[in-house]
């Protein structure tokens, strides 16, 4: 043991190394120093929170806190609500235009009317001076174009010309309306032979054809349009009756008629079909066609046509919701009108 280890603690001044370090520096007597009391029980629970060891204590003002934070977020969620839609509007326009098929467009061969040739049969020309005939059509017609415009649907804008019996003039009377309404400013006339029994459209207007009609209807491959002959008269376009089989009364019935008809008409608010048929009492066809068409025009002739007649003929187109009588080959006029005598002089 050192000799410093043998010093006498007791009686050593200075005794301790406090005691000595107070000799060398003037610290003064040391004072002990006073035991606090021990902390009661109740403080050392209160106080375990505000030790930085449990900082969930922290948490209460933040839950206080997000009370005004659901309107801040309200505010943003709401705001895009009138943008939302905005970009579907577009949308919404595509699939309306996507549902609104593009009307088709008549491609078939084209052929050249003979004026003389509508002369000799006593035909409108679209060249020739007004006469009394065309404005007896362009009344005939005006009635039609009303009642189309007013339904404005495709099956208000198909015509069907019949009459009930033959010799009548119902094909007569369906190529000079057809001619006339050719005139109106942007429209398309289709003249359709629907006498599939005796087709004559065709040969009144000078055109040679092969097929028609009863060739879409029997074949779904042929697409209608490309049978459509365009004419040289401006507006007006003619569908042939076509091949004619034993089954022509079937395929007028089936399915695929409204399925050829739709597709010339759907599309074309500026398209009109004139359907010439067969007569009403001598053959189906008329009947058929009444339920695909939105107007008829029973053609009768003047001192020829019986009441008994003109009612049956009408009970079998009833199909048809809209009906108009013509009266053909009158030679008088209750009324006194006469048409083609007012114009200048030397003319």
């Amino acid at each position: 043991m050192t000799e410093q280890g043998k010093i006498n603690r007791e009686g050593a001044t200075p005794a301790s190394l406090f005691e000595r370090a107070d000799a060398a520096f003037g610290l003064g007597p040391v004072r002990a120093v006073p035991k606090l009391p021990p902390v009661p029980e109740a403080l050392r629970r209160t106080s375990a929170p505000q030790s930085p060891a449990q900082p969930p204590v922290e948490v209460a003002p933040v839950v206080a806190a997000p009370q005004p934070q659901p309107q801040a977020q309200v505010q943003p969620q709401a705001a895009p609500q009138p943008s939302e839609p905005a970009p579907q509007q577009p949308q919404q326009q595509t699939a309306v235009a996507l549902q609104q098929p593009a009307a088709v467009a008549f491609c078939g061969p084209f052929a050249a009317i003979d004026r003389d040739h509508l002369r000799d049969g006593g035909l409108i020309v679209p060249e020739d001076p007004v006469t009394g005939l065309l404005e007896e059509f362009r009344i005939v017609k005006r009635e039609l174009l009303a009642d189309a415009r007013a339904s404005d649907t495709p099956l208000a804008r198909r015509i069907l010309v019949c009459s009930p019996h033959p010799g009548e003039g119902k094909t007569y009377c369906a190529t000079n309306l057809a001619i006339a309404l050719a005139a109106e400013r942007g429209l398309e006339v289709l003249l359709v032979d629907a006498d599939v029994v005796k087709p004559s459209v065709a040969q009144r207007l000078g055109i040679d054809v092969e097929q028609g009609l009863m060739d879409a209807l029997a074949d779904p491959a042929i697409l209608p349009e490309s049978l459509v002959i365009q004419t040289d008269i401006d507006g007006l376009f003619v569908l042939p009756a076509g091949t004619a089989t034993s089954l022509d009364a079937e395929y007028l019935a089936s399915a695929r008629t409204g399925e050829v008809l739709d597709r010339l008409t759907m599309g074309a608010p500026n398209r009109i079909l004139i359907f010439d048929t067969p007569p009403a009492l001598a053959a189906s066809p008329a009947a058929e066609l009444a339920a695909h068409v939105g107007q008829a025009l029973l053609v009768v002739r003047a001192d020829e046509t019986s009441r008994a007649a003109l009612e049956d003929a009408q009970q079998l187109l009833s199909a048809c919701g809209d009906i108009k009588l013509l009266l053909n080959a009158a030679r008088y006029s209750p009324s006194g009108r006469r048409f083609g005598t007012y114009g200048p002089k030397g003319k």
